[in-house]
Formats: C-alpha cells, structure tokens, sequence
C-alpha cells in the first residue's frame, strides 16, 4: 500500500488560492455558521466571481472553458458568503446548453455523468431558482446508476459494467435531494440495496472507503457516504464520530488518512461534513477548525489547501522540473509522493484526487522514471479510468474529452506500455473518431491519440496547421486570427511528432511576441510573467527554436 505521509522532497508553491479549496473552506464556515470570520471576502468574491465565462458558465481558472464543477463551486461559494449571484439568467442558459436530454453533462457536448448532473441539478434549484427541464427523464436516469451490488456509479454505461463508488452514490442521493426539495419525488432506487451497500463500505474502526477495492478508509469517503445515507433518511450501521475525532492533529483540525501529516482544508471540511451528516454537534471542533482555516487565507482573498508558502501543486512542480527551476531530483520525489492511497495517479494537491492531467505533466518531468511499482499503479489506474465509451475523464468517473483522452494515451507512452495492452484500443478508437474536434487544440489531441495506435495522419496535422495558421506568427485555437500559447505548444509538439516541418521564423515572430524577461503571456494580448505553466510552455518553445524538433513533451491544459 501506498505510504499515508505528505510528499517527500521539494513542491513548488505559486502562493494563489484555488477555487476547491475556496469552496472548501467557505461551505465549513457556513456549516459552523462563523462565515463572518473569512478575512477577506471581498477578495474571495472577486476571486470567485473573476472565473465567470461570457457564456454564463464559470471555469477552473481564468481564461479556461466553462464546466459545471467550477460552475457549481463559484455560485455556490458566493451564496454562502450571503452574496448575490451575477448573471444568474446567463448561467441559467449555460446550464440549458449543457442538459443532454436526460441528464447534465460537464461541458457542452459530452455525455451526461453523475458529478456533472449533481452540480448542475444543485445549481438549478439552488441558485438558479429552476427545476430541470425534464424531471422524469432525470429521475430515470439516475436509477439507472444502481449496480447489480445495490450501490451507484457515475454512469448507467458504468453501472451495467459494475464498480459503484460512495462518492458516485452521494452525488446520485442530493441531486435527488434537490429535485425532491422542488417537488416531492420517491427516490428511484432499490433504496435497502443501496444503504446496504453503503453500509458495507464502513470499516471496523468507523471510517468508510469509496468501496471494496480501495487501500484505506478516508475522510472524504466517510463525508460522502454518510452525507448520502442522510439523505436518503439513513444513519451508518457504526458510529462515525470517534473515527473522525482520532484524525484531528496536534492544531485540533483534521487529516484525511490515518498517519497523515497535513491538517488540509478538505480535510477538515468532510469531517464537519460527517458530523453534520450523522446528526452529530460540531461545537467542540468549531474553534480550532475555524483558526486552521484562517492560516489557509490567501493575501488577497480566497483559499488554498494549507499555509499558501507551503501548497505546492503538481502542475507548478512538474513545470518547474522541466524548464529546470527547481532540483530535479527534489521535484521529482515530491511529484511521486502525490500518489497517495486508494487511487494511483497524481494528485494536483495532496490529499485531493488523482487527475489525468497531472500525472501526464508529473512524467514528462521524470517522475517514477526509477519507480517501477509506482510506474506500475499509474498505469494500473490508466485501465480503471478509462471510461465505457472508449474516453477518458479528468478523474474517475467524469465524463470523456479529447484532453485527457490524450493526456492518458501519452502517460501510458511516457511510463513505456504498450497502448494496445494497457487500455481497450477499440473503444478508444471509437470515441476519437466520433467526439467533435472543431477546434485546433482538440484536433490535435486526437491526431496523437490515432498516431500511437498506429493510424498517423501527417497530412491531417498539415491540414490544421494551415487552416489556424495565424499570419502575424503562431496558430489559434478557433479561426486563425488570435494566437494562444496552448494551441501554438500543441501545434509544434504535433507536428514534431508526425514529422511535419515548423516554419521556424513564423514560431519565433510569435515566441517572440508572448515570451519575455518578465515570463510568458498566454496570448500577445495577456499580460506576461506570473504563471507557472506559461512561462514552463514559453521556455520550451523557445528552446524549441534552437534546438529543432524532439526534444516537446505532448503537454495539454484544456
């Protein structure tokens, strides 16, 4: 098993907030009614309101698409804070775009999954003030989600392949809560099957595991279970309360595993969500709860998942590693020590969940390059994440995109497997050569994926690269009139690997435009310098143009 400890070695910390744990911190605050103790909420709400999208829909970061996880964290978030939601009619038509038929999909255009179908039911009711456009559709679809074994998972498709999850079965329980709360709704489960099988997930000690296959009970675990057992009108056949007790720490706030070392703000914010949920008082954590939080503030606003000089990500530390910002080696420890239990790819946080995209970037910098049994459960997780379609999400569960679809084939690449071994070739066959890839960057990731399962089409890549070829120097990602450093590094990473010449004066009239002493824009238009994976994507292209082609790992964002 995978030691519980925080990372070995050196993270790179940027300092900044980040919107889950944002999230985090505030919905604690609300549940212990002491939200007036966040230390600057106007920051914290220029910082939330700051990921609204023209469409409607809020994003990761600024400048990224929208989805309905961000869209959910944000609203919610200044909701908690007790204030107004702007745009709500704008979100409302963002949501609408993103309703399937039967269910809500992440973003528009993919198939319908259970997290993005319970952020955006709870966004409807909640702050939205709307129902569903189809309840009895949503409500079919939803028990379709019931497995053999009486759980829930994120999908019907995963459901008849079996494998449910407790965090599948909370997500399932309060979207049905939501609805319920509009309009009363029986739930649409065999409901004792499905207790049953929560039930079954808790541990001896009173801690619950996401099911029977993972490492160790956990904290994040136990929130959702127990938050879905209550939900449904059910407590846990074992107590919880002294599980979660004995993970606080020496500052009274909590860990997520046993032997952890890190009082985290998810931590914290699912032991107060249990105690919560079992209908237990959390008095007697509030004080200490609410002072740990405090030190997790960010000047300016917002949160992050510990002291901000101390929370390293892997996305910063693995583009440190590569442009050689920070020891290599240190890095490289600390990248591998974000395998952590009970999943076996990279966390972006410690002590958060394992993502596609981060443990693609945390192997192009070298992680587990001398780790074969870590090596060996990045790809053992590779297998179970790939989704019934043939895709994969950013994490377990999520619906399928051409992002991380081609962040997973390259990790397996980058760890030495084989394609045709490790995942189901024809399912992922099948799922590039039907998603929609209008787009520079998305028909790119979709060129990479054929390419490694032996169907390379250079004069593809040339066929884009023409057609978002931008006059001034680089490629854009829709049209060819605005540049972006995302899809000129994908342009160039592509066409490197299909053997396509680069026009070496036309890249530079554009490295030359984004990239600067001060660090690298995202676009000419953007201000430079102040982003970690920016100025890792600026410095490899500009070593690109002297050092030819070979040398540009397949790196993706979104």
């Amino acid at each position: 098993m995978t030691a519980v400890v925080s990372p070995p070695g050196v993270g790179v910390a940027v300092g900044g907030p980040d919107l889950w744990c944002t999230y985090a911190a505030v919905r604690t605050l609300a549940w212990l009614g002491r939200v007036d103790t966040v230390q600057d909420v106007a920051g914290t709400a220029a910082f939330l309101s700051g990921r609204a999208n023209a469409d409607g829909g809020y994003a990761w970061s600024k400048g990224m698409p929208s989805d309905a996880w961000a869209t959910f964290y944000c609203t919610q978030a200044l909701r908690d804070l007790g204030l107004p939601v702007p745009g709500v009619d704008r979100t409302t038509a963002w949501l609408d775009r993103t309703w399937t038929g039967e269910a809500y999909a992440m973003t528009p255009g993919q198939e319908p999954d259970v997290w993005a179908t319970h952020f955006s039911t709870r966004t409807a009711v909640t702050v939205c003030g709307i129902d569903v456009p189809d309840r009895a559709r949503l409500l079919d679809w939803l028990a379709a989600l019931q497995t053999a074994d009486g759980g829930l998972s994120w999908s019907p498709d995963h459901a008849r392949a079996g494998g449910a999850d407790v965090r599948a079965c909370h997500y399932g329980a309060a979207a049905w809560k939501a609805l319920n709360s509009l309009e009363p709704a029986l739930p649409p489960w065999d409901v004792p099957a499905l207790v049953r099988w929560l039930n079954e997930q808790q541990s001896a000690d009173g801690g619950f595991r996401f099911a029977e296959d993972a490492e160790v009970p956990c904290m994040w675990a136990t929130y959702r279970a127990t938050a879905a057992l209550d939900a449904l009108g059910h407590r846990p056949d074992q107590p919880v309360d002294e599980w979660v007790t004995s993970l606080r720490r020496p500052g009274g706030a909590f860990v997520r595993w046993q032997g952890y070392d890190v009082e985290d703000v998810w931590a914290s914010f699912c032991a107060v969500g249990s105690l919560q949920a079992t209908g237990s008082r959390a008095d007697h954590v509030a004080d200490a709860v609410v002072a740990r939080l405090a030190e997790l503030a960010c000047p300016g606003g917002g949160h992050t998942y510990r002291e901000p000089a101390a929370a390293a990500d892997a996305l910063a530390t693995a583009a440190a590693v590569l442009i050689g910002r920070t020891d290599a080696e240190r890095g490289r420890r600390w990248l591998e020590g974000c395998q952590l239990p009970n999943e076996g790819g990279v966390m972006y946080m410690p002590g958060r969940g394992s993502e596609v995209r981060c443990t693609l970037w945390a192997l192009a910098a070298g992680a587990f390059q001398d780790d074969p049994a870590g090596a060996d459960r990045v790809l053992t997780w590779l297998r179970a994440m790939q989704n019934p379609d043939g895709g994969f999400g950013f994490w377990e569960g999520r619906g399928s995109d051409l992002v991380s679809t081609s962040a997973a084939v390259e990790s397996v690449r980058l760890l030495g497997g084989n394609v045709a071994e490790v995942l189901d070739v024809a399912a992922l066959k099948g799922f590039t050569d039907t998603f929609p890839s209008g787009t520079l960057r998305s028909g790119l990731q979709a060129l990479r994926v054929r390419q490694s399962l032996g169907s390379a089409d250079s004069q593809g890549v040339r066929l884009l690269l023409t057609r978002h070829h931008v006059r001034g120097g680089g490629w854009a990602n829709e049209g060819s009139r605005m540049p972006d450093l995302l899809s000129t590094y994908e342009a160039v990473a592509t066409a490197d690997r299909h053997g396509v010449e680069v026009d070496t004066d036309h890249l530079g009239r554009f490295v030359r435009r984004v990239h600067t002493d001060r660090g690298t824009a995202w676009s000419p238009l953007a201000p430079p310098g102040g982003d970690a994976l920016a100025d890792c994507l600026g410095t490899l292209l500009h070593r690109r143009l002297h050092d030819g082609p070979g040398a540009l790992p397949a790196l993706t964002l979104s």
